[in-house]
């Protein structure tokens, strides 16, 4: 049998977790099939195909796919469903609109936030916040999962061209339309795949000090920014920033803890970071006792002098 698995493909470029998701997709040792809304001669869809482990790139080109609107991509992939033992998508809002709707058209239980493969029905995911990982088995006759990008490695861009083809459209469903849509600009890596995460909580106190402790600090080591969700509900930062089980995974290789404490729902969603430095001023936060280094004191001097170091 072989694996789809649904591309994010916005203003032609992939989604940065499709390579990651293709790692994933691999390890279940089946062909892999890349279904992506674009046409066959876009030159996203020929940096697809070179993705390790892509065997075929099915396009769909009508115009009622391109918004990603899960209704009609759904009705799509549900149609096609027949010919796949998996169907995978990233744990992205993407990925999340798309996967259960599916799985209830083909009357599965979805597989969800796999964060390791240990063969084609088996899987471990996180439950309870993080602090338990659940190994499951799938008997179903299709498995619809979502994969953690953040848990694999990007399949690198390395083979022959895989083939590229058109796949037979469905109809528009006419649910829903989009009406618009706002880009978030910045100059920073994408939270979910940076490699490098600076994370500010609400103990920062107000939105001018978050923009004047975290931003440099962010910069100076070319990170991502993420925030709490009490920083979030505080207006410090935006909603796309928010990291924990409400918001983004990240596994960054350096994760810096500035001014948040460490609940249970945040540490759910950056537990897999490699290595973690916390600053803050109460040393019995859990951050603090979980941070491979620690700075605790001040925050207003702390990171002002870490700055200077790093100069």
């Amino acid at each position: 049998m072989t694996t789809l698995l649904m591309c994010e493909l916005r203003d032609g470029v992939f989604h940065p977790a499709v390579p990651r998701v293709m790692t994933a997709a691999n390890i279940l040792g089946q062909d892999t099939h890349v279904l992506v809304a674009a046409e066959p001669s876009d030159p996203a869809v020929a940096r697809l195909a070179r993705l390790a482990g892509v065997t075929r790139v099915r396009c769909v080109s009508a115009a009622h796919y391109r918004d990603h609107g899960a209704e009609n991509l759904a009705m799509l992939i549900a149609q096609m469903a027949v010919d796949y033992r998996h169907i995978v998508f990233p744990a992205t809002p993407f990925g999340k609109a798309l996967a259960p709707r599916l799985a209830a058209m083909l009357d599965v239980a979805p597989v969800s936030d796999v964060c390791e493969i240990l063969g084609p029905d088996q899987f471990i995911r996180p439950m309870y916040a993080g602090d338990v990982l659940v190994t499951l088995r799938n008997r179903q006759p299709v498995c619809v999962m979502t994969v953690r990008p953040s848990a694999f490695k990007p399949a690198e861009a390395l083979q022959a061209p895989a083939q590229i083809d058109e796949a037979p459209s469905g109809p528009d469903m006419g649910v829903s339309r989009l009406l618009a849509r706002r880009l978030a600009v910045g100059g920073r890596p994408a939270l979910s795949v940076a490699r490098c995460v600076v994370a500010g909580g609400r103990g920062l106190g107000s939105k001018d000090n978050f923009e004047r402790l975290i931003f440099p600090l962010a910069d100076r080591l070319g990170a991502a920014i993420g925030a709490t969700r009490a920083a979030v509900d505080a207006g410090f930062a935006p909603h796309d920033w928010q990291i924990g089980q409400t918001g983004q995974i990240v596994a960054p290789e350096l994760y810096v803890a500035v001014g948040l404490s460490g609940a249970a729902q945040h540490l759910a969603g950056m537990r897999s970071a490699g290595l973690i430095v916390a600053i803050d001023r109460d040393v019995d936060a859990p951050i603090v006792k979980m941070a491979d280094y620690s700075l605790v004191g001040d925050l207003n001097v702390l990171v002002p002098d870490l700055l200077a170091q790093l100069a």
